[in-house]
């Protein structure tokens, strides 16, 4: 131990001494760290965060407007199938969850099928334009305000891309980032989401345009491949528009705050990947193919997705019913006990999943544990306006705020998944309650006749095996 004297010559030896000199070196790193870390949170660019301001779902003319009975009827006329096949669809429709009101495109009413790439333009541009007009003039916001663009259409590509088709009408800026995506499925939708979540990171100030749409003008299968004909039966017109937006809202009045997106996919996997495929039957009728997989396939797909979701929005509590749960089914290996399923409703408001078909809705009911009020937008969407692919969910969100069931502070779980396999889901809280007497929303007409009542019928056919 030193002595310290008053004197320099002492001080002067102290200072001098190793283990002294040893701190310094300390103190010195630890300034150094100081300062890194200053300079660091003062450089450092906070996560913006993203609104949606607003959306429009395409409602087309009742002149596109079918029934069941009248769907069996145009395709029969058309002169390709069978009246087995036809006797095949005609069950499907009954059973489908369809009502008799969807859309197909006006090539369906002609007495032949036969689609010119001017029908399918015209068609598609019906679609697109109709809901991104009525959006533009529903918030006010300018053209020339767009810096993103992020259009997902997965059969329909042409040249021009769609997202040009858009540009030019539109007359959108030169520095306009633009992104078509294609071949994702029902899906894409939220993907788009997410990729114009992370480009409104980095470019301040910003307004994100999404079109989700499909094309079927030219797409109905021609054959009688039982495990192609699943397009003609279930899937149906329809798009959306969506405005996203990194402006801080300064009184501006956006819907909807963007809390989590996330996405799994298990494309890796031989089962996943060949589930759903567009290929040729055996006389060379291109079609969608689903096979049987397709069900577990969903389900084991969103599964992963539901996990990191539970993560990231379950109480404390529910977390730990969860992993006690888990260890005495997979560690304890305990027979009796039964998988737990998350109280989701305790946390979330409003559950919107794609409304892939029937027997999808109930297997998904079946495996988070909703309700039948809680599915009722996803069965009235189905019903209303068939599965009108990755712009199906926001039909059913738009059906949610027509009922007036928007509350602000409430949390809504999108979920959408499709072929490859892949599951995406996003989280939005509502800025404000949601004003029902909408008139841009296609169900604020005839709203007051829904929920209808579904008749129970008899299980969905298996159609996913080809015929013999």
């Amino acid at each position: 131990m030193f002595i310290i004297n008053h004197n320099l010559k002492d001080l002067n030896d102290f200072i001098s001494h190793p283990i002294f000199n040893f701190k310094k070196e300390i103190m010195f790193l630890a300034l150094l760290t100081f300062l890194f870390l200053l300079c660091f949170i003062m450089t450092k660019k906070t996560s913006c965060k993203v609104y949606l301001v607003d959306f429009i779902c395409y409602k087309p003319p009742n002149s596109q407007m079918y029934s069941k009975e009248s769907t069996i009827k145009n395709l029969r006329q058309f002169g390709y199938y069978s009246e087995e096949t036809l006797d095949f669809m005609t069950k499907v429709l009954e059973r489908s969850g369809l009502g008799d009101s969807t859309y197909f495109p006006d090539t369906f009413s002609k007495q032949t099928y036969n689609p010119s790439i001017n029908d399918t333009r015209r068609g598609v541009e019906m679609t697109i334009f109709g809901s991104v007009d009525m959006l533009l003039a529903k918030t006010g916001v300018r053209c020339k305000d767009i810096g993103i663009l992020i259009l997902n259409c997965t059969v329909y590509n042409p040249v021009p891309s769609l997202c040009s088709i858009i540009v030019n009408r539109y007359k959108l800026r030169e520095s306009i980032i633009t992104y078509n995506l294609a071949g994702m499925g029902c899906s894409a939708g939220l993907r788009a989401i997410g990729l114009a979540q992370q480009l409104l990171q980095v470019h301040p100030k910003s307004y994100a345009l999404i079109v989700t749409t499909e094309v079927i003008n030219d797409n109905l299968y021609l054959g009688n491949d039982r495990s192609k004909l699943l397009i003609n039966c279930v899937f149906r017109v329809g798009g959306a528009a969506i405005l996203l937006s990194n402006h801080p809202p300064d009184g501006k009045n956006y819907k909807y705050e963007l809390l989590h997106t996330i996405h799994t996919n298990t494309s890796r996997l031989e089962r996943s990947y060949n589930c759903v495929n567009i290929e040729e039957d055996k006389v060379g009728m291109v079609g969608m193919n689903i096979n049987r997989d397709l069900l577990a396939v969903a389900i084991d797909t969103i599964k992963p997705n539901v996990k990191i979701l539970s993560y990231l929005m379950l109480s404390l509590k529910e977390k730990q019913k969860y992993l006690l749960n888990y260890i005495k089914r997979n560690i304890i290996r305990s027979m009796s006990t039964k998988s737990y399923i998350p109280n989701y409703k305790n946390v979330i408001d409003h559950f919107l999943p794609h409304v892939g078909g029937k027997p999808v809705l109930d297997e998904l009911q079946k495996t988070l544990g909703f309700s039948d009020t809680v599915m009722e937008a996803s069965r009235m969407t189905l019903y209303r306006y068939g599965n009108t692919f990755s712009s199906s969910i926001w039909y059913e969100l738009a059906y949610v705020e027509a009922k007036g069931r928007i509350k602000k502070g409430n949390l809504v779980w999108q979920m959408a998944f499709g072929t490859g396999f892949k599951c995406s889901s996003v989280i939005w809280r509502a800025m404000k309650t949601v004003d029902h007497n909408d008139h841009y929303n296609p169900w604020t007409d005839e709203i007051t006749e829904y929920p209808v009542v579904l008749k129970d019928c008899e299980q969905f056919p298996v159609i996913f095996t080809p015929s013999k």
